[in-house]
């Protein structure tokens, strides 16, 4: 991947955890490398492919300046999100922040930290089988792409499929959508269950209705196993209504553990 670098932007800020350095401030080096396409940039001489250098450093400038934290790793992760979030051509930052000025007691150059961070693909199961199930899934859609830390990239088709559970209840709508988020595979765990709690999501036993269900499938390529998170989603293989959608959006993503295809899951699950 290309990279557009800024190497060492000086800025002043009032960013400490001792109250001085809140009031009298002081100066702090910003580098930032962001990675993305430079191609159709470099063939087109247009601006408008690529990203302004002097609009990150206003960028930098303004988050430095205009906020006040204890921590330089706090002022790094702000940078960071502002970084990606200013251009949809933006896919990683690396963020380092020097501070050479450290109340530190002792001779040194400088102290700082130094952050990587990026835009990850997930793949979230939608489905609903209780009141107006389109309406609670469009708004789930609406609520993730909605939120600063995540892009809706593609949505599937609803299918109405029957439930798995011998429990009496409704039909269900089911879908798929393609996501880019900021969110690390346990943040997103969280907003996901915030959304589902929005849609007035009560968890009363395992496979009963629900108005909204919000699974991740996939997160990257990334083999996740806690008692908390497990991706892949470790019965999705098993699920023709979590494989028919999401075929028509990702049919060629590799399952990390089982080494095949979405679309090849799906034609061995029987109906």
């Amino acid at each position: 991947m290309d990279k557009i670098f800024i190497d060492r932007l000086q800025v002043f800020g009032r960013h400490g955890v001792m109250s001085e350095e809140n009031a009298l401030g002081q100066m702090f080096y910003i580098s930032a490398e962001l990675e993305l396409s430079l191609s159709e940039a470099g063939r087109t001489d247009d601006l408008e492919k690529t990203v302004n250098y002097s609009d990150c450093c206003h960028t930098i400038k303004s988050i430095c300046e205009n906020n006040t934290f204890k921590l330089i790793e706090t002022l790094a992760e702000n940078t960071a999100q502002a970084l990606l979030t200013g251009s949809p051509l933006v896919k990683a930052v690396k963020v380092r922040i020097d501070k050479p000025s450290a109340p530190i007691g002792l001779p040194l150059e400088s102290v700082g930290v130094e952050i990587e961070r990026r835009w990850n693909t997930a793949y979230i199961a939608l489905g609903s089988n209780m009141g107006d199930k389109q309406k609670y899934i469009f708004n789930a859609v609406k609520a993730v792409d909605f939120d600063e830390k995540c892009r809706v990239k593609r949505v599937s088709d609803l299918i109405v499929t029957e439930p798995v559970s011998d429990i009496p209840q409704d039909d269900y709508l089911n879908g798929c959508m393609e996501i880019e988020t900021l969110y690390d595979p346990f943040e997103l765990l969280a907003f996901l269950n915030k959304t589902e709690a929005e849609a007035d999501r009560v968890r009363k036993e395992k496979w009963g209705p629900r108005t909204l269900d919000l699974d991740i499938i996939f997160y990257n390529n990334e083999v996740i196993q806690t008692e908390k998170l497990t991706v892949p989603h470790p019965l999705m293989q098993d699920r023709l209504f979590v494989l028919e959608p999401l075929a028509q959006i990702a049919p060629h993503k590799v399952h990390p553990v089982l080494g095949k295809t979405v679309t090849e899951l799906k034609s061995l699950v029987k109906n």
